[in-house]
Parts: structure tokens; sequence; C-alpha cells
């Protein structure tokens, strides 16, 4: 008999320790080979003065394992606890959350009973990074950071999963037209890794329409592709028009650890009823049981599931008004019917293969020439005028700057701007040096200590490069 696979369990809160006892129960009864290590995270954590709900034996555990079933958790309403998700994701890299979304059309109703697709979403960088300030009273920022290498990984993962799914397609979503830098960099990053997989068709789409499409007509996809903030969106409207956000299931995979759940809440206001609807977390362990090698099991407790339903075994949420099992009576129907499979809805295979991993701590082949082409100057201004403000300026440029223009939230407004535009306290000014004058870090140094000599107050610079040559920061209006 094969060893038991060592996995870290968090039963966490609400209806979570209801959900993970049914599942636990259906792995065990379908002969998972596992070996479950309860950890505390959650609620109770986070009450003991714990703002990331975590404890060190958690961690400890979990580095060990190499492998998190977690059940739904709390965070204290209030400032100063951290998102227990997306702890775990960045600190133990889990670049990739993977989340099928499915029609079960007939048994559960729903527009869409061709759908059938999976969202692939980077899972670490993008506006999750979490990196903000304020800057003035007016004005906050969050910066959006995205790389090259997070890039390919995410999206060599979502080809390596459609070819071992038998997946036909990757769509990417960006906002490209817009933020051409950073969604840029990742709708090229796109193209260029797409050409390596002749066998699997990509297209790609701007992001609100793409989302129109995945609402509208979601059979029109297979794999997408996407950045954090796109994917968390999508992933969540495609979970509900597919028929409940309470019957997905979630990966978040990593190069050492993974971590898996259901993709909604704790549900607080049905813990201890016995109704919740343990799918959800189920189709997270089957994941998990895909990733550690037993695709066996994981297709047998699937086909289970499906005839489950099939069959009229039906929680509240699934049933909308016809009669509803409870969340032990669920499970127990899952354990009778394993080793049958559906008539009716399309059965599962899984892969025997073991996945591809995505390429480690990629860069590029070469290392490109980099340029320093100018700096922009961000100050706090609430009592001059635009052009007091920029006859300030065109005095600190001095004689090897050349003080190009102003923009007001992103909008010109210097030279040649509108009296209609709205203004904030927050100002952008570009220098660049005069013809024949090489930018430095001194040159900048210099510049900003005249700055401060007109007595305007500056928040920040953000250094303007070229690389090869080629501009790598956005223009303004008439640049």
């Amino acid at each position: 008999m094969a060893e038991k696979r060592q996995i870290t369990v968090a039963t966490g809160d609400g209806i979570g320790p209801e959900i993970m006892e049914a599942t636990l129960h259906i792995l065990e009864q379908a002969g998972a080979k596992i070996e479950p290590e309860f950890i505390d995270v959650g609620e109770k954590v986070y009450l003991t003065g714990n703002s990331t709900g975590i404890p060190q034996e958690a961690w400890d555990s979990l580095r060990r394992t190499k492998v998190l079933l977690k059940a739904p958790i709390t965070t204290p309403q209030g400032g100063g606890y951290k998102s227990l998700n997306v702890t775990i994701r960045t600190a133990m890299g889990l670049y990739a959350n993977v989340r099928p979304c499915v029609s079960y059309h007939p048994v559960i109703e729903n527009k869409h009973p061709d759908m059938d697709l999976v969202i692939v979403r980077e899972n670490e960088e993008d506006l999750y990074s979490g990196i903000e300030h304020q800057q003035t009273p007016d004005v906050v920022q969050s910066l959006k950071l995205i790389s090259r290498p997070g890039s390919e990984r995410i999206i060599r993962h979502a080809f390596e999963y459609a070819r071992q799914n038998n997946r036909k397609k990757v769509s990417c979503l960006v906002k490209d037209n817009i933020m051409k830098l950073s969604d840029g960099l990742f709708h090229q990053v796109f193209k260029e890794i797409a050409a390596e997989y002749p066998d699997i068709e990509s297209n790609s789409y701007i992001v609100d329409i793409g989302m129109a499409r995945i609402a509208d007509s979601p059979e029109e996809f297979d794999v997408i592709v996407t950045l954090n903030l796109y994917g968390d969106i999508a992933s969540d409207i495609a979970a509900q028009i597919a028929g409940s956000v309470g019957l997905a299931g979630s990966a978040n995979i990593g190069d050492e650890i993974a971590m898996f759940e259901a993709i909604h809440g704790s549900a607080p206001d049905i813990a201890g009823k016995g109704i919740a609807n343990p799918s959800g977390l189920l189709h997270g362990a089957i994941m998990m049981l895909v990733h550690i090698g037993q695709p066996e099991a994981a297709e047998k407790i699937h086909n289970a599931w499906l005839k489950t339903i099939e069959d009229g075994m039906l929680t509240g949420d699934m049933a909308k008004g016809k009669e509803a099992v409870g969340t032990k009576e669920f499970a127990h129907a899952v354990v009778e019917r394993l080793g049958q499979s559906p008539s009716t809805l399309e059965p599962v295979t899984y892969s025997k293969e073991p996945m591809e991993e995505a390429e480690k701590n990629i860069r590029p082949n070469y290392i490109p020439e980099r340029e320093l082409d100018g700096t922009d100057v961000f100050l706090f201004n609430n009592t001059l005028t635009i052009d007091e403000i920029a006859e300030k300026l065109e005095r600190a440029a001095g004689s090897n700057h050349e003080f190009v223009m102003m923009t007001n939230r992103g909008v010109k407004v210097y030279p040649n701007g509108f009296s209609e535009t709205f203004l904030s306290d927050h100002w952008r000014c570009r220098f660049q040096p005069v013809e024949g004058v090489k930018e430095t870090q001194t040159e900048i140094r210099e510049l900003l200590t005249r700055i401060e000599s007109e007595d305007l107050d500056w928040i920040k610079i953000e250094n303007l490069y070229r690389f090869d040559g080629k501009i790598a920061y956005s223009l303004a209006q008439g640049q």
C-alpha cells in the first residue's frame, strides 16, 4: 500500500469546520492517501493579537507538508488585520490562482449550458502588491507592479495547464490600450510564449470587452490568463453565471507549496445549521489530489459528485426552491455513489501525467542598456496658480534641464492646458536634459535643490529611462 501523503488542513471559521468534516469524510471513503495535520488559522488567531491570522506553528506545518487544504476564514472588521489569503500567497510564492468554472445545466439551471472555462490568475503582483501612499490631502496612489519573470511563469503555467488538460485555447485579458507599459508587458510576454505552443490556439481581449463576453458568451472561452485584479473579478463573474459561487474550488500554486480552497466566504449567518454546501471545498480538494499525484481518487470523487447532483441530491443553494439536503446528508450521498459516473452530465477524466512546471528564476537572455532620460517631480500645492508654479519651475530647471510639461491627475495643464480641467493638489512636473547634456543622478539632486529653493514642496520623483534607446515611460498629450 502506498504511503500516505501528509497535508496541512485548516478547518476555518463560520461554516468551515462543517464543510471540512464533510470533505475529509468523502476523501477518506474514496481511498485518498492523505494524512491531515490540523492547524489553527483565522479569526481566533487574529483575536489573540496576531495581525496575520496565522501562527508560527502553522507556517512550520505548511513548509513541511507543502500542501494546504483551507476552509473559509473570517477576517475581523476594522483596521490592522491583513488578508490571510494574500499573506499566504505572497509569503509562500503561490503565483498561480486556478479556478475552473463549469455549467452543470440542466441539473443546476443557468443561461450558459456549454460553459466550461478555467481562469488562471496571476497571484502576487499588480495592484494587489498593496503598495499605497497618501501623498497630499487630496491624492493617494497605488502602485501597479508587473514584472517580466512574473508574467512569464503565470502565462507558461496557463499554457501547460491547457496542454495537460486537453484544452484547446488560451485567451489573455489586458488593458494595454491605456496601460501601455504594465499591461503592455504582460501582453507582449503572452504573445512570445504563445508562439512556443503552436498546438494551442491563442487570442487576447481588452479586459472590459473580455469581461462582457465572459458574462454574455462564456462558452467562447477555454483557458483565460490575466493579471491579478482582472482575474479576481473575472473568476467571480464566471463562477456566478455558472450557477453558484458555492460550487467553485480554487488552487493557488507555487514552485514548492500549494493551497486549495473554496472561493466563497465563511458564511457565519448559516454556521452550525448543517445546511452549508461543501461542494466548493470538495472541488478544491479534488484539485489538491491531482496536484499531489492522486488523479484516480480525484476522478472517482468528482464523478460521484456529478452523479449525486444529477440524482437530485442538492443543498439549499443548488436546489433553488426544490427539496434540499443538509451538509452531512450531501456528503453521505457522494460517498454512496463512489465508483459511479453521471449519465446526463459529462463524466470527468484526469491526466495521469504530471504537469510541467513553469520555469523558475526567468530572466531575459540579455541585459538591455539603460539610459537615464530625465525625471518626473511630483509636487504638493494648493495655493499657487498653474502659471505661478510654472514660473518657479522654469527658473529651477537651470541651464541643464528643460521643464517639459506639468500634469494634474495625469492631465496636461502646462503648457497649453484648458481652464475647464478639474485640479487637485497633486502635480507631476517633467524635466529632461537639454541637448548635449547627459542626465545623471547628481544633476537630478541639484534640480531638486533648486526646486526647494523656489519654496515648492516636492513629494517624490520617478526617474525616466530609455532601454536600448527606446522610451520606457508614458508620454503626456502632445509630447
